[in-house]
């Protein structure tokens, strides 16, 4: 079982415009809406690839049935956690052309009640888990250091966690020495303090992550694909596409990749091909944060993978 903790869940709205023009009125000419947030993009796409798994996460009166419905049609589990308050409502604007601009709200309050329904819900999933996923932004409330003390925590119980996040957040899971992080290239430019615009920074980057303790870095680049070490070496994996039409959530599908390769024990090469295929699979399709199967397994072979 792998458990992804993906706190801030969201309704993700998808909308085509004609044009985004800045202060002018816009017709949408299509709108979809489905659950968001990092830990469901996460989640469908691991039990899309034949595992099992339950995802953490909030969820409100109005919202309940509908996250729930489509998440266990997908195969995965969701233990949602009531709040007073709405789910936080993020929209992506695509225009003609594919470029794709995103609003992304805070999401609620949280109050120590509803904290600590979270938490408990951790510490029951922990126990029957192989592997735990951190995914997303802390729901407001909660310290920036709180993802650190559920990979120490899930570390005092020899659990293994993988972290996704950005800002202080990352920076002290960092130093809580999870088996793997998964920054892009903003998100560790911000943490090591130089720009992370090529290769060669990336190894850099990533040499300087396992120096600090984590286990399995990855510092994945868009379209540059990703860079990755553990004790084996380092690696760099890529797959140029020409059919990208929404890249929003491949990230969270390259990251549910990796935790399934990680799970399968699959060496760190072919760990790198799985989650490239993944997130190249979401960017050549509509929906937002979700790589079907056959999608990846086609894509798979195409992936260009090299020791560095």
């Amino acid at each position: 079982m792998i458990t992804v903790a993906g706190f801030n869940t969201a309704i993700d709205r998808f909308i085509q415009v004609d044009a985004l023009t800045p202060g002018e009125v816009h017709r949408v000419r299509e709108e979809k809406i489905y659950p968001g947030g990092k830990g469901v993009h996460v989640a469908q796409t691991i039990a899309e690839l034949g595992e099992r798994v339950r995802l953490i996460g909030l969820v409100d009166q109005a919202h309940e049935a509908f996250i729930t419905r489509q998440l266990n049609a997908r195969g995965a589990l969701f233990h949602g956690v009531a709040i007073e308050g709405q789910l936080r409502q993020c929209l992506a604007l695509q225009e003609p052309d594919g470029r794709i601009t995103e609003i992304l709200a805070q999401g609620p309050q949280l109050n120590p009640i509803e904290q600590d329904a979270l938490l408990r819900e951790f510490g029951r999933s922990v126990e029957d888990s192989e592997l735990m996923i951190l995914s997303g932004s802390l729901p407001r409330g909660f310290a920036d250091s709180l993802y650190a003390g559920l990979v120490e925590y899930a570390h005092g119980l020899g659990k293994r966690c993988l972290v996704d996040a950005s800002g202080e957040a990352l920076r002290h899971a960092v130093d809580a020495k999870p088996l793997l992080v998964k920054p892009n290239r903003d998100e560790i430019s911000r943490l090591v303090g130089y720009p992370v615009i090529d290769l060669h920074a990336a190894e850099k980057a990533v040499t300087a992550l396992r120096e600090r303790g984590v286990t399995m870095p990855v510092v994945s680049l868009g379209e540059q694909g990703a860079v990755a070490a553990d004790e084996t070496g380092m690696w760099h994996a890529q797959l140029a596409s020409t059919q990208v039409r929404n890249a929003v959530g491949s990230g969270d599908c390259f990251l549910a990749g990796m935790a399934v390769a990680i799970l399968r024990k699959l060496p760190l090469d072919e760990a790198l091909r799985l989650a490239v295929a993944c997130g190249v699979a979401n960017a050549e399709s509509e929906e937002t944060g979700f790589a079907k199967r056959g999608h990846v397994d086609a894509l798979l072979p195409r992936v260009t993978v090299r020791r560095l």
